[in-house]
């Protein structure tokens, strides 16, 4: 019987490993003959001028099938999509242990999905230009499929999102990645979505605004300011390369073949990817350690209508901080062409500054470690997530005291050039948030740099951060976006 199972379990541990070595090549590819890199400037541009977006602030009581509720919150009348709630939180984390704000609440599993298919022996990913009426240069390259319920059971009365029959109907075998993730807590309210790549057996052609594109070219494209937009970044970011074992042989032809020496810290992150020992703390240790502050500290969320919010008011335009500060929510008239509905009205999220985020990075061992955070958000559905060393949304810290300002803000804002492995601007998801955008870093520790932390931090090597995405609320939306950037060439 032991025999038995352990033949049942070698072909399913054989194809993971395959699906990460063909993930590990596609993510080595930087151009393809299939999408040029040189074609891509060309068609963005072409989708935009087609697209034709156009955006108008209205008050928010001008919105076509929105309104305030009996019960105090702003929803759509067909009680479909997502509403504006109001809520009060209470904890006993952190130094702010009671507030009120805004929440969006959209009890929907939504789909992210992206189609592979080999070109060449190389992984491609088919990738839409989207428009999303709060995007930064109007057009980003999302996942094939981007869809709420909402979206895709038709609830707008538009037509059907393309490519959804195939993540509706696609067979076990066909499925390359399949995880249920978060996302913004300080935003949503226990919101997730189905983040999956799959490879259809049935042949499928690119649709007028879709390309094919090597895992590659999209991490190169994340070293642009707003190109690769959120979805896309969730998604990619549950790739796995695999792990050290008794083919790590294999590994090093990798490194032989496609780095030089010149390009060392590519070649320590992805040995932080697939290096499973040499870790500062075993992932027993992690897990104690977050199992015990999901049961230390509280959480307590509940509803609370949006005109008793303490520090926030309902103006004719907006719902607003009295002090400016987070966030508004605005009303927006949208009108863009080769949507399943062409025009239609909405609340977005408009927040007052960019942000920042970023991750310190430490060799430990000899492996590159990443300092992740635990962070208590409101829209959490497990109390505590893990986040980057710093998560500054909003920008607020910038007229903080300097002792009150988040730890390591100020080692990384004074971080030098060279320390520096990734820095670009990131949009987030322009369907629910208008034009915002965060400063996303990873920089890399100086030799001073101390290894001990405080009790809401842990050195985490990407091995071991690649395990925890792969299960339900763990890793949150921001980590999950740093993480996403990073490549190997």
């Amino acid at each position: 019987m032991a025999g038995a199972a352990q033949s049942k379990a070698r072909p399913s541990a054989s194809k993971r490993l395959h699906t990460s070595l063909r993930f590990l090549k596609s993510s080595l590819v930087v151009d393809s003959a299939t999408t040029p890199n040189a074609t891509i400037a060309n068609w963005l541009d072409e989708e935009r001028q087609s697209a034709s977006l156009s955006i108008e602030r209205i008050p928010l009581t001008d919105l076509e099938s929105w309104e305030f509720t009996e019960n105090g919150c702003f929803a759509h009348r067909s009680k479909r999509f997502f509403s504006i709630q109001g809520i009060e939180v209470a904890t006993d984390w952190g130094p702010i242990t009671n507030w009120d704000q805004p929440i969006i609440d959209q009890p929907e599993v939504g789909f992210l999905g992206i189609i592979a298919r080999e070109f060449d022996g190389i992984l491609h990913f088919l990738m839409q230009a989207k428009v999303e009426p709060g995007n930064i240069n109007a057009v980003q390259i999302s996942p094939t499929l981007q869809a709420t319920k909402s979206n895709y059971t038709r609830a707008h009365g538009g037509a059907t999102p393309q490519y959804l029959e195939h993540f509706m109907d696609a067979k076990p075998e066909e499925v390359l990645l399949d995880q249920l993730q978060s996302e913004q807590g300080a935003r949503f309210l226990a919101k997730r979505n189905r983040n999956i790549i799959i490879e259809p057996q049935r042949p499928l052609s690119a649709m007028r605004n879709f390309r094919w594109l090597t895992l590659g070219q999209i991490k190169r494209l994340l070293r642009q300011p707003n190109v690769i937009n959120m979805d896309t970044r969730t998604v990619i970011s549950g790739i796995s390369y695999g792990e050290f074992d008794d083919r790590a042989e294999y590994y090093f032809d990798l490194f032989a073949t496609h780095f030089s020496t010149s390009n060392l810290p590519a070649i320590s992150l992805l040995r932080s990817f697939l290096h499973a020992g040499e870790s500062l703390h075993s992932l027993e240790e992690i897990l104690s350690w977050v199992t015990h502050l999901r049961s230390r500290y509280e959480l307590r969320v509940s509803r609370k209508p949006l005109a008793e919010l303490r520090q926030w008011q309902i103006e004719n335009d907006c719902i607003r901080h009295q002090a400016n500060r987070f966030f508004k929510v605005i009303g927006t008239r949208v009108d863009i062409r080769g949507r399943e509905v062409r025009a239609w009205s909405q609340p977005l999220i408009e927040s007052a500054q960019e942000g920042l985020l970023a991750f310190i990075i430490k060799p430990i061992n000899g492996i590159y470690h990443f300092l992740v955070q635990a962070k208590l958000e409101p829209g959490n559905f497990d109390i505590i997530e893990f986040a980057p060393t710093v998560q500054c949304l909003t920008g607020n810290f910038r007229d903080t005291a300097p002792e009150k300002r988040p730890p390591y803000l100020d080692y990384i804002l004074t971080a030098q050039p060279q320390q520096l492995l990734f820095d670009t601007m990131q949009s987030e998801e322009g369907g629910r948030f208008f034009q915002e955008q965060n400063r996303n870093l990873l920089v890399l520790a100086d030799e001073d740099f101390p290894l001990e932390t405080s009790e809401n931090y842990r050195w985490m090597t990407l091995n071991q951060i690649k395990q925890f995405i792969r299960f339900n609320n763990y890793l949150n939306m921001q980590a999950r976006s740093l993480i996403s950037a990073i490549s190997f060439t």
